[in-house]
């Protein structure tokens, strides 16, 4: 089965196999349990009881109403494995987009550590209080790691883009990444990893695009090099490291920013639109999910309002944009209202 007609499958909420890939017997399960078992025990030794400090604040100056930048999800939206809150995506992305819209961010984080897509709901609710202008959401790994449905997982993602949309705000969604980057899962369960990661952020885009919000694919970040390339992961080599969370975001922000209306124009990062980048949304999905740094969002085409078996959508590849480095970040921060002054150490 195509990952395409799979994405379709999964966002629909049909069976899937209980969930998972067929692992071809008793034997290669007991294998991947026991290697899942493993990974789990080296990462779990290695990761920060603590979550970073929020840097929930206003940044940037100016008389303008604020815009309420809420961010959802999981650790990888906490931040978790850096120690500042400038390294933070949510600080990073929120720092950015002050200067792109010329007017104060209020940024919010909700995100929880562990979380899975079953626990967007309560954040939802802690989001709607705020009345955000845009939502990131960042959700899908622990998903995967705690072997929870693909059908669950992306109602859940699918009900919690529905109820912010439904609200006006507008919802960005980096869906989960390629688990096969990380080092301490063996072979072959990285493989197996890397299937079902890619799998579900398909799925994931097919229900945020038809829940009327867009996609960014995380997928490694950067590509071989996140891989590669120790110095994007934390201590433990599951989280980022502070240049891996600014990569992220980095890939993130184009998004974001266009989400409401800030994004410079003519969009000079977005490479010319070619023939066949407008698809039906599960072939998009497919390939996105594949390609670190697609932008996956709602599209009309003149004369038909959904393509084969669903809606259209548009496929954009950004060119990360610079950010602050965490210095940098530091320095403005003495000039900004920014949350951490009154954040715990």
């Amino acid at each position: 089965m195509t990952r395409a007609a799979t994405a379709r499958r999964l966002a629909s909420a049909t069976a899937y196999g209980g969930g998972s890939v067929a692992l071809g017997g008793v034997a290669l399960f007991a294998l991947l349990r026991e290697e899942a078992r493993a990974a789990r025990r080296k990462v779990e030794a290695r990761t920060s009881k603590d979550d970073p400090p929020s840097g929930d604040g206003i940044y940037g100056r100016g008389k303008g109403k604020p815009l309420v930048f809420t961010v959802l999800g999981d650790s990888s939206a906490v931040g978790l494995g850096v120690d500042k809150s400038t390294e933070t995506p949510g600080v990073l992305i929120a720092a950015a987009l002050t200067e792109l819209a010329e007017r104060p961010v209020r940024l919010v984080r909700l995100a929880v550590s562990g979380a899975v897509s079953r626990d967007l709901h309560d954040q939802v609710d802690k989001a709607l209080a705020e009345q955000p202008d845009v939502a990131l959401i960042m959700i899908g790994a622990n998903d995967v790691t705690s072997r929870t449905r693909p059908t669950v997982s992306v109602r859940h993602l699918a009900e919690a883009v529905r109820r912010l949309t439904e609200a006006g705000c507008e919802v960005v969604v980096g869906t989960c990444p390629d688990l096969g980057t990380i080092r301490p899962i063996a072979q072959p369960l990285r493989t197996f990893a890397r299937k079902w990661s890619r799998d579900l952020a398909a799925a994931q885009t097919v229900a945020v695009v038809e829940a009327g919000g867009r996609t960014v694919s995380l997928g490694s970040v950067l590509g071989p090099a996140f891989a590669s390339d120790r110095s994007m992961f934390s201590v433990d080599e599951f989280h980022p490291s502070a240049v891996g969370y600014a990569q992220a975001a980095a890939v993130l922000l184009p998004s974001v920013a266009d989400a409401v209306g800030v994004w410079p124009a003519p969009d000079r990062s977005v490479r010319p639109i070619r023939r066949g980048t407008v698809r039906p949304v599960a072939q998009a999905a497919a390939r996105a999910a594949s390609r670190t740094g697609t932008e996956v969002q709602p599209a009309e085409v003149r004369g038909s309002d959904t393509g084969p078996r669903g809606p259209w959508a548009l496929l954009r590849r950004r060119r990360p944009t610079d950010l602050p480095t965490p210095e940098e970040m530091e320095e403005s921060a003495e000039t900004t209202a920014v949350g951490e002054a009154a954040a715990p150490a």
